[in-house]
């Protein structure tokens, strides 16, 4: 094996980041390091892609990169240190600059600079970090496929975010005063935990004999941002009969506030042990756990606020919105390889699209998610279409009511291992924040946790005091609900009240409830079943007629239709004030009512108005939108429920 010389490869590095220049012909990483200069950013991401495609690639340089990361992230820090420009635009100097001034004008950098803890370390003369990016080409690993021979490589995984702490200060460099001499000696600290000095290890008082005490400069030393995250296996990648696995993430820097719980993201990093000092290492033994520093985070879906239209999807999401039949195109395109449901698809396309939060001045909110239940006979592809909504919308928590507890569904109160402290970890319904929480089997639930939600499905709040903590987490999550009728299918010798068997405290807080009833009938069940054999034998739906909408697609318009906030033109408020109090009569009047008529109903109506116009893409609620709430709300208007 050949020697290794890092001078050299520091010498590779700084001809890399020289000469290297990006596809419009500029120099890519000089300019970031422009941008250091001026204290724009602190994060310089070096591209492993852009490596390999340097015209004076050395292979040899790229695979200690990549076997040996930690090591030449070192020696790039170096490179980027000789190769600073000077600033070109003028700034406002931070804590960092001002310690840096004092430190020069005292002379304390040089002073016994033939003292080996006298020098300053490079690290805390730095404003910036560098992180090495993994290339995106081939397949990511799973967790489980992470083996200790990869241990220093940087890797790149997927997999779900379980868990995140909070961000907490990490000392990198610990600064220290003598009270004898008054020289600053530096630590480096490369462990979470690390023995302080005591006593000056300086030329000056080791020759003296003074034994000088060590104060702790907390404000001089070096500090990093820290944050611990789990990460887990996806469903898809669990080998049969096995649970997923996990790994322990750090992120440091601005690395930092890049994931949430719930997100599926991409990670690449540095695979690395542990380490242990003193009585800890002594119990590890020769085991050792592991973690992954990260060094690029890739999200798989973007959130609708995070989203960024470009150039070409403006011009196809004008164009979809100048079709007069966009709306029955976009439902159709939830889900196509389900037959039928269209109704049903297009209230689930509004639940995507969602209705504008009001805010009003006294700082009352008027939460705009909606909450759907879908309540009918087995097989009908209730859950189906649960799946597929979780898959298209940005944010989704896929659950089930048996599997769920009320703790699980809201918060639960836990020890951080992190900070040993009584934290909150978040359920379905807080990882859900700002998405769609689906809960299967929503009947199986018991009463107890089923009640749980009700603050979540109107004030989208979890207020929580329990072991000393006393807070509100935010919900802001649409519902859908699947569940069966009381005595499995439904019985049409019974009320809908007595089929449905749920409180009216819960029913009222749906926006929809649609009853999805099997019946046998020649004609659709022959449609039916040619529709599942062709799905079956070609893995895709029949022709529609259209070209169903990809869910990239779908994210990109319902993206730009939540930007709108549709409002209620003076003309249509009567008209929607008489007909709820027309529906409000006939309740009244009827001696068996089948639904249970409120307050909660008419902001149903405004908000799935809303949404309808949204979906249009336009900006002012039309009389034709009311008119469609009277096809998509029937059991608001008509005292009925829906046979879908």
């Amino acid at each position: 094996m050949k020697d290794l010389n890092f001078n050299a490869d520091k010498v590779l590095a700084k001809e890399f980041l020289s000469n290297f220049a990006d596809a419009n012909g500029e120099a890519k990483y000089m300019n970031i390091l422009q941008e250091v200069a001026n204290h724009k950013i602190r994060a310089v991401q070096i591209d492993l892609e852009d490596l390999f495609n340097y015209k004076d690639l050395d292979e040899e340089f790229l695979r200690r990169v990549t076997e040996n990361t930690r090591r030449y992230i070192g020696i790039f820090a170096c490179a980027i240190d000789e190769l600073l420009p000077e600033p070109t635009e003028a700034f406002h100097d931070d804590d960092h600059d001002i310690l840096m001034t004092q430190r020069a004008e005292d002379g304390t950098n040089n002073a016994d600079g033939s003292d080996p803890h006298q020098k300053m370390p490079p690290e805390i003369k730095r404003y910036f970090e560098v992180y090495i990016r993994a290339p995106s080409k081939g397949r990511p690993f799973t967790i489980r496929e992470v083996k200790a021979s990869y241990i220093g490589q940087l890797v790149r995984i997927s997999g779900i975010v379980t868990r995140c702490s909070d961000v907490k200060p990490l000392m990198q460099v610990a600064v220290y005063t003598c009270e004898e001499c008054g020289y600053e000696i530096y630590q480096d600290v490369t462990a979470r935990v690390f023995m302080p000095l005591f006593e000056c290890p300086s030329k000056r008082c080791s020759v003296n004999r003074t034994k000088g005490n060590l104060i702790l400069q907390l404000r001089a030393s070096k500090f990093l941002k820290f944050q611990e995250a789990k990460i887990q296996e996806l469903a898809e990648h669990v080998p049969k009969g096995h649970i997923p696995r996990s790994m322990t993430v750090h992120f440091r820097g601005e690395m930092t506030r890049k994931v949430a719980p719930g997100d599926v993201v991409e990670l690449s990093g540095i695979f690395l042990p542990i380490p242990y000092t003193g009585f800890r290492a002594m119990r590890a033994g020769l085991v050792a756990d592991t973690y992954l520093e990260a060094m690029s985070v890739t999200h798989f879906k973007k959130k609708y606020e995070e989203y960024e239209l470009r150039g070409d999807e403006e011009e196809q999401i004008t164009r979809l919105a100048e079709d007069g039949d966009i709306y029955n195109k976009l439902a159709r395109s939830l889900a196509p390889e389900i037959y039928g449901h269209e109704d049903v698809k297009k209230a689930l396309l509004l639940l995507l699209v969602g209705a504008p939060h009001r805010k009003l001045k006294d700082g009352m909110k008027i939460r705009g998610d909606l909450h759907i239940c879908l309540m009918g006979d087995p097989g009908v592809a209730k859950s189906q279409l649960l799946k597929h909504i979780i898959n298209v919308a940005p944010r989704g928590v896929y659950t089930t009511g048996r599997g769920s507890s009320g703790v699980g569904l809201t918060a639960a109160v836990q020890k951080d291992p992190v900070t040993n402290e009584m934290v909150l970890e978040g359920g379905a319904l807080v990882l859900a924040d700002m998405g769609i929480c689906a809960i299967d089997e929503f009947d199986k639930m018991d009463e107890s946790d089923r009640t749980a939600i009700h603050e979540v499905m109107e004030q989208q709040t979890v207020s929580i005091a329990k072991a000393g903590i006393t807070t509100s987490l935010n919900a802001r999550t649409a519902i859908l609900a699947a569940a069966n009728p009381a005595w499995g299918r439904y019985d049409l010798r019974r009320t809908p009240a007595e089929n449905i068997n749920l409180p009216p405290a819960l029913l009222s807080r749906f926006d929809l409830l649609w009853l999805i009833l099997d019946r046998a009938d020649m004609d659709s069940d022959l449609e039916m079943a040619r529709h599942v054999v062709y799905v079956h034998q070609n893995k895709e739906s029949p022709a529609l007629g259209f070209t169903p909408l990809e869910p990239s697609v779908l994210r990109a318009y319902i993206s730009a239709a939540r930007r709108l906030s549709p409002f209620v033109p003076k003309e249509l408020e009567e008209y929607i004030a008489t007909a709820y109090c027309s529906i409000r009569q006939e309740e009244a009047k009827s001696n068996t009512p089948h639904s249970y008529t409120t307050v909660r109903t008419l902001l149903s109506i405004l908000r799935i108005s809303a949404g309808y116009s949204e979906a249009q893409l336009k900006e002012c609620l039309e009389e034709y939108a009311a008119l469609n709430v009277w096809q998509i709300h029937p059991h608001t208007f008509d005292i009925r429920f829906i046979d879908a």
